[in-house]
């Protein structure tokens, strides 16, 4: 027996029921561990991870089909020789890596420069065509380089012959010139899929697809050449309430993802609601399954009224492939049916917050530098207001009421009389007219009082809080107009999270959803009035949301435009193509994504994806390459019905 043998039997270097080799035709070595070098220290340069790992791996002719960027390896490290030194001889303790790159190499090819003789260059290239068809290990190997995840395999064989093991956050360094090894698609599955369906409380078989009923998202890329389908299942409430975001160019199948999203979260939480900001008004098609299910209450809210059914299908986007099809018009008919469709109005009068009334105050106060009586008025109404928020507990944020003009127009006129101000002063005119404010309250009132399911005179601000504070599940506001659902996007956001704050109230939780995000959270650094406005309120709702139930979802072509403070308040990212090297840095540097992995995206087709979370998958912050379900089966489907 020689030396490695002998090293081999004393560490029981076989393969466990959680690896596979490919029945014998994987076996491959670490061959060094080299550190990274971190040389571009700019705000948005991309992430590397601490160590690049080369293993090399014997030559087989099915290896290169069989192996996929994605997968996990597995190496034992210095930790398992110290286990092994205290006695424990049936623990192994494995560093975990991912593939990043794969690629074949040659002996004979390696010899070839261009100065080597031109007709011998051709009769080597040439011979190693025919090379790549054996199993010739002396003249061909594979290489890979993989980087770590930043977990430890521990794994505990039984006396019983059980194999128990789980996974330890951290890295440890790996025995160099020790064996790799491939966790099988059972284990991988478990990594990823278990401990979601333990708490989402699903009855499921993990190592096979459900039915398209299911929750999954989609099957795992790294073993769909070797026959086996893995499921990607995602904790839906962690999802939501957490916040997620969808991000590829223009065809990577963004709106095809995010529908089918939303159907999941529909379909397998209990009473999760969505409120959708649809700019581009496509979605009431996308989700016209959902839209004509009368279990689930929705609603549909476009720009203008629409009088009939020929209107709204001329209203509504449809994808290319069913722009001439007339089934979808059946679709469609079935949405309109149901008489789930409205439109927004704008109030005639617009009800001031007691953020802009106190606005109000500061530009008097500007005005009237040096003059200290003036100063001393404005104060004094500045202190009866703050009583009046406290006491009614109201913020900054909410809109004034019948009792906070009372006290506004009494405080006023008050203070003009105790410190004697000039009828004739523009603050005195100020004062005098508060309780014209009085007016706004009841024309909103009004408004508020218009029963829409009557008349069909759409419905206001007030009215779609109403309707999601109520059994309404899925609200999709397909405006256009960029001012408008900006507009509303503000008053929504703001309302809903204080409501939440002073009921402290959690459930249901509501997702809202920002298609074509960069409309809604601009980069400050370039933003201005109403844009600037929609971008805060927005980072406010990701910031605090969460507390109270409230989550969101960003979905853009463009990431580098984004809020970069908004984008960090994401938990869960589905990433892409992106073509554009900077979108990429910013994904790598927000998300802490390594950037050899997003580099994997550009081989993309549409409707792949990387998937990445801290809270919603099995394990937190682990690269999966999923293929996500085609969402645009199931609207086939649902037409082919009607």
């Amino acid at each position: 027996m020689n030396q490695t043998e002998d090293y081999n039997k004393k560490n029981n270097d076989t393969i466990l029921p959680i690896f596979t080799d490919f029945d014998g035709r994987f076996k491959g070595r670490l061959s060094a561990v080299i550190p990274a070098r971190i040389e571009n220290t700019s705000e948005n340069a991309p992430i590397s991870a601490k160590y690049d790992c080369r293993i090399k791996v014997e030559y087989h002719k099915d290896i290169m089909s069989l192996l996929e960027e994605g997968m996990i390896l597995a190496i034992k490290n210095f930790k398992s020789k110290f286990n092994n030194q205290q006695n424990n001889n049936n623990t192994s303790r494995f560093s975990l890596f991912v593939i990043s790159r794969i690629w074949p190499d040659h002996y004979g090819m390696r010899g070839l420069s261009d100065s080597t003789y031109y007709p011998m260059q051709f009769e080597v290239i040439e011979q190693s065509v025919m090379d790549w068809d054996t199993d010739d290990k002396s003249t061909m190997m594979i290489q890979i380089s993989a980087i770590p995840i930043n977990y430890d395999l521990v794994v505990n064989s039984e006396d019983t012959g059980e194999i128990k093991y789980e996974y330890v956050k951290g890295f440890s360094y790996p025995i160099i010139g020790d064996t790799v090894f491939l966790l099988n698609a059972k284990t991988v599955s478990q990594m990823y899929n278990q401990k979601v369906i333990k708490k989402m409380n699903w009855s499921l078989n993990t190592s096979s697809l459900s039915t398209s009923e299911g929750p999954e998202l989609g099957i795992v890329k790294m073993f769909e050449n070797s026959m086996e389908k893995i499921p990607v299942y995602v904790h839906l409430d962690n999802l939501v309430r957490y916040h997620f975001g969808i991000f590829a160019f223009t065809g990577g199948g963004k709106s095809n993802l995010l529908s089918n999203t939303l159907r999941k979260i529909l379909l397998h939480t209990k009473d999760t609601k969505i409120l959708l900001f649809d700019i581009s008004c496509e979605y009431p098609f996308l989700l016209s399954d959902l839209f004509a299910d009368a279990s689930i209450e929705s609603k549909i809210i476009l720009e203008s009224p629409v009088n009939d059914f020929d209107q709204f299908y001329v209203s509504v986007v449809k994808p290319r492939e069913f722009e001439e099809d007339e089934r979808a018009k059946k679709g469609l008919a079935r949405v309109f049916e149901r008489g789930i469709t409205t439109h927004f109005v704008k109030p005639s009068s617009v009800t001031p917050t007691c953020k802009e009334v106190l606005k109000e105050l500061d530009d008097l106060k500007n005005e009237s530098t040096g003059k200290p009586h003036y100063l001393d008025a404005i104060n004094q109404i500045y202190t009866k207001l703050f009583e009046c928020m406290a006491q009614n507990k109201l913020n900054e944020s909410s809109f004034i009421d019948e009792n906070f003009v009372q006290i506004l127009s009494t405080s006023a006129i008050e203070a003009m009389k105790t410190f004697k101000i000039s009828d004739k002063a523009g603050l005195y005119a100020w004062a005098s007219s508060r309780d014209t404010l009085r007016g706004r309250l009841i024309q909103r009132k009004n408004d508020n009082d218009k029963d829409d399911s009557k008349n069909n005179n759409g419905v206001t601000i007030d009215q779609i809080i109403e309707i999601l504070e109520g059994n309404t599940r899925l609200t999709c506001l397909s405006i256009s107009d960029p001012y408008t659902i900006k507009d509303i996007a503000i008053t929504l956001s703001r309302e809903l999270l204080y409501k939440r704050k002073r009921q402290f109230k959690v459930r249901p939780y509501i997702l809202f959803v920002f298609d074509e995000a960069q409309e809604f959270i601009q980069d400050l650094s370039n933003a201005r009035g109403i844009d600037k406005e929609c971008s805060q309120g927005v980072e406010t709702l990701l910031r605090q949301g969460r507390k109270y139930g409230l989550g969101a979802c960003i979905a853009t072509q463009r990431i580098a435009y984004l809020n970069t403070s908004a984008l960090q308040q994401l938990h869960t990212y589905f990433v892409g193509t992106l073509p554009r090297p900077y979108d990429r840095n910013v994904v790598s540097n927000t998300f802490n994504i390594d950037n050899q992995i997003l580099e994997k995206t550009l081989e993309f087709a549409p409707g792949e994806w990387l998937l990445s979370s801290y809270i919603a998958t099995g394990i937190e912050n682990v690269p999966i390459f999923i293929r996500a379900e085609n969402s645009e089966k199931k609207i086939e489907q649902f037409i082919e019905k009607q």
